[in-house]
């Protein structure tokens, strides 16, 4: 797994906007208080909180705004899962969400993101009461990660499962993922979409069903050039998984004043050595995409928080987050160049 230099330099430009002061945060009281930039907050969540609560020490971290445990903070040793699975959810997706945990074993933590404050309604589900939840009020799934899935945060787990909450997984085992994703070395990686019940967004990520894993793929417009994105070595932003390296390298390129996480799917090349190799869909477990685009309100298009606004600005974003990564490769570029020439001994 490579550290592009790169995504130094970007993660450097938007550190300053890292806790986002702007958006009410809300973590659900239970029992452990944190201290986390200028407000007092509390995880939901005592089993996992053992855990989590082991990176807060350990870690060496200094990024501005991560959370730090405060001295009178206690916790019992509980042994350490070895993998987790993230969800960004709403009650209104209870349902659906169950189902997806159930597809999970007992090796994996569950951390719920909630989006609408909604958080004791869970316990109705056993597996909630040892799962962690974490509300902030109308935010999404990629500004939820760069806040509380610091590396040193999840560095315990070998890999990492950041979903949407509307996939269906009916015909998915975790377990069999993950004995696949080793098998083939998979750095970054997704189940294949069935679009037979559900929807698509780019040809490489449909569920082929002659192999076990692919990573390009010659279909539509593909076929002109296989080796290049989306159609080689490219995973979606709805249902990644990545080992812990990936992951230290992926959040680092998230932008802390962006929302939307739109751009993040095409760049995920960057933080890995061998992206044809290493990038890749895995067939033999499939998902299916049910909703699509589902976030903001349906109805009037014209209002704040319409899906239209909500679209329309996660466009922008995209286009800022391309801008950025536009300049920090010709800064990139521009400093290796420096550098070879300073290495040039001069002609006499």
């Amino acid at each position: 797994m490579k550290l592009n230099p790169l995504l130094t330099v970007l993660s450097a430009a938007a550190i300053g906007f890292f806790i986002g002061v702007s958006f009410p945060v809300q973590i659900t009281p239970k029992v452990f208080p944190l201290s986390f930039g200028d407000g007092n907050c509390t995880f939901g969540g005592s089993y996992i909180l053992g855990r989590l609560s082991t990176a807060f020490r350990n870690s060496t971290s200094t990024v501005e705004g991560t959370p730090v445990l405060q001295p009178n903070a206690t916790s019992e040793d509980t042994p350490t899962r070895k993998y987790l699975l993230v969800l960004t959810v709403g009650y209104s997706d209870k349902v659906n969400v169950n189902a997806t945990v159930h597809k999970f074993s007992e090796n994996f933590d569950v951390l719920l993101f909630h989006y609408d404050g909604r958080t004791t309604e869970w316990d109705e589900f056993e597996w909630s009461k040892e799962a962690i939840h974490v509300s902030a009020r109308k935010q999404a799934k990629w500004w939820y990660a760069k806040r509380f899935l610091h590396p040193s945060i999840v560095a315990p787990y070998e890999y990492i499962f950041i979903w949407d909450q509307d996939l269906g997984t009916e015909t998915f085992d975790a377990e069999e993922y993950i004995k696949i994703v080793k098998k083939h070395g998979l750095e970054i990686s997704q189940p294949g979409m069935d679009i037979t019940r559900g929807v698509k967004t780019y040809d490489v990520n449909v569920r082929r069903n002659d192999t076990e894993i692919h990573t390009s793929t010659s279909v539509g417009k593909c076929s002109e050039d296989v080796h290049k994105r989306p159609c080689s070595a490219f995973v979606e932003v709805n249902a990644p998984v990545f080992t812990r390296e990936a992951w230290s390298c992926v959040w680092h390129m998230i932008q802390s004043d962006l929302v939307h996480g739109w751009g993040l799917d095409w760049n995920f090349w960057r933080c890995v050595d061998e992206p044809e190799e290493q990038i890749g869909i895995v067939d033999t477990q499939y998902v299916a995409h049910h909703r699509g685009f589902t976030l903001g309100n349906p109805g009037n298009e014209t209002v704040d928080g319409s899906r239209r606004k909500v679209r329309l600005r996660a466009s922008a974003e995209f286009g800022m987050f391309k801008a950025r990564l536009n300049n920090a490769d010709k800064l990139q570029a521009a400093a290796l160049l420096a550098q070879s020439g300073a290495a040039t001994p001069t002609q006499s």
